[in-house]
C-alpha cells in the first residue's frame, strides 16, 4: 500500500519539542493526573484502585464501564453502539478499513483531518473532495455534495466541528447531509473528537450517530477532555458495522491498556467538570484571539464556532511553509502551514493552551507580521 505523507503529523513530529511556544497545538490544554484525580477526588485512594489490577489485556472491546459512559454522551447508543480504539486516529482507520474498497466513490470535505482522504485513496478508492469556502463560512455546500454523491457512493467523510476552521455543522444541517446519503446509500462517518467545544449553550454537538441508521461517529479523549497521552478513542455506530470493524480490529488492536480504560473511566465520570474546564479555556482564548485579529490587517479569518483551532488567511508573498519557518526560527512561536493540509495560504493556529502562552504568541506573530510587512514594502 502506498500512500501520501501524512502533513500535518511530519509538520508537528518535526517542531513540535523544538519550540517555546506551541500554537499548533490542538488539545484544550493537557491535564495533570493530580489535576484528573483532584475533579475526581482520587488523589489519596487511586492506588488503591490500581494496585490490585492484574495488568491482563483486559476486556477486548474496552470496559463495559468505559464502553456505558461513553454511550451515555449521545442521543440514542447503548454500550453494544461502542468499541474503544486506540485515539480517534485509531477509529477512524479502522472505519476506512473496513468500508472501503477500491472503486469505491468516497466523499470527503477539505480541510479535514488529511486520514479522511488519504486513506480511501491508498485503497484504490474514487475520492472525491468536497472544498469548504470561506465564503460558505467552511460549510459543505450542499449542492455539490448532492452531485458528487452519486447512486452507490459508499462513504461521506466529515468532520465536526472542523478541523481547522472551527466550522459547525448544527442538526438541522446535519439532517439535510443525511438526507442526500440516504438517497444514494452512503454512510457518513463524522469525526467528532472536537465535540463538546461549542462556543455556545452546553457545547455539545449533534452526533451523526443519533441522526442516520448509517451514521458512525468517531471521537477520543485527546481534544476535549484534555487528556492526549491516554491515546484513547472510540467508534459509535450500528452494531453490524462494529461487527465487521471487529474482524479488522482483532489484527491491529487486541485492547487498550487497562490503565487508559480506566483512568478514561475515571474522566468520563467527572466529565460535567472537565467540560467546564475545556468551555472556561475554549471560550475565554477564543475572545483573546478575536480581538488580535481584528487588530491585524495582515490576517483574517472566518471567526470559529466551535473546536480549538482556527484558520488564518495570511496577506503576504510566502509560502505556508516558509512563513511557519521564519516564525519559529525568529520568535519562538509554532503554528501548522496551511501546505499541511492542502490549504496553501494559509495558518493553522490552536488557541486553547494556556493563557499566557496565547497572549504571548500573538504578541510575538504581532511583530514578526510588522517585520515582514516592512521588508515587503521596502522591496
Amino acid at each position: 500500500m502506498k500512500i501520501r505523507d501524512f502533513g500535518v503529523e511530519i509538520w508537528m513530529n518535526q517542531y513540535e519539542n523544538h519550540c517555546e511556544l506551541n500554537l499548533a497545538e490542538t488539545c484544550v490544554e493537557s491535564l495533570t493526573v493530580a489535576e484528573l484525580l483532584d475533579m475526581a477526588g482520587k488523589r489519596d485512594d487511586i492506588l488503591a484502585e490500581l494496585l490490585p489490577m492484574k495488568l491482563t489485556y483486559g476486556a477486548i472491546e474496552g470496559s463495559e464501564r468505559l464502553r456505558s459512559l461513553i454511550a451515555g454522551m449521545y442521543e440514542k447508543q447503548a454500550l453494544e453502539n461502542v468499541v474503544v480504539t486506540h485515539g480517534a486516529i485509531g477509529a477512524n482507520a479502522l472505519v476506512h478499513e473496513t468500508l472501503v474498497e477500491p472503486g469505491d466513490r468516497v466523499i470527503s470535505v477539505l480541510p479535514t483531518y488529511q486520514q479522511h482522504y488519504s486513506i480511501p485513496e491508498s485503497f484504490g478508492a474514487d475520492v472525491q473532495l468536497l472544498k469548504l469556502t470561506a465564503e460558505q463560512g467552511f460549510l459543505p455546500d450542499l449542492a455539490e455534495l448532492r452531485r458528487l454523491a452519486t447512486p452507490g457512493t459508499k462513504l461521506i467523510c466529515l468532520n465536526n466541528p472542523n478541523n481547522p476552521t472551527g466550522s459547525l455543522m448544527d442538526r438541522e444541517f446535519l439532517l439535510e447531509v443525511v438526507e442526500i446519503a440516504r438517497g444514494c446509500g452512503a454512510w457518513i462517518l463524522c469525526d467528532e473528537v472536537y465535540r463538546g467545544t461549542d462556543q455556545e449553550g452546553d457545547g455539545i454537538t449533534a452526533s451523526i450517530a443519533d441522526l442516520y441508521e448509517k451514521g458512525i461517529s468517531t471521537g477520543s479523549m485527546s481534544k476535549t477532555y484534555s487528556l492526549a497521552g491516554l491515546r484513547l478513542g472510540w467508534i459509535v455506530g450500528p452494531k453490524d458495522l462494529l461487527a465487521a470493524v471487529s474482524i479488522h480490529r482483532d489484527y491491529n488492536t487486541i485492547s487498550v491498556g487497562m490503565l487508559d480504560d480506566h483512568f478514561a473511566a475515571i474522566a468520563l465520570e467527572n466529565r460535567d467538570k472537565i467540560l467546564a474546564r475545556s468551555h472556561a479555556i475554549t471560550r475565554t482564548n477564543l475572545a483573546i484571539l478575536a480581538e488580535w485579529v481584528d487588530g491585524e490587517p495582515l490576517i483574517s479569518w472566518v471567526k470559529p464556532k466551535s473546536g480549538t483551532t482556527a484558520l488564518l488567511k495570511y496577506d503576504l508573498p510566502l509560502t505556508s511553509e516558509a512563513f511557519c519557518i521564519r516564525l519559529l526560527e525568529r520568535t519562538g512561536v509554532m503554528l501548522t502551514p496551511g501546505s499541511a493540509m492542502d490549504m496553501e495560504g494559509h495558518l493553522r493556529i490552536g488557541y486553547t493552551n494556556g493563557e499566557g502562552v496565547l497572549r504571548e504568541g500573538l504578541k510575538r506573530i504581532s511583530a514578526f507580521l510588522a517585520e515582514e510587512r516592512a521588508v515587503f514594502l521596502a522591496a
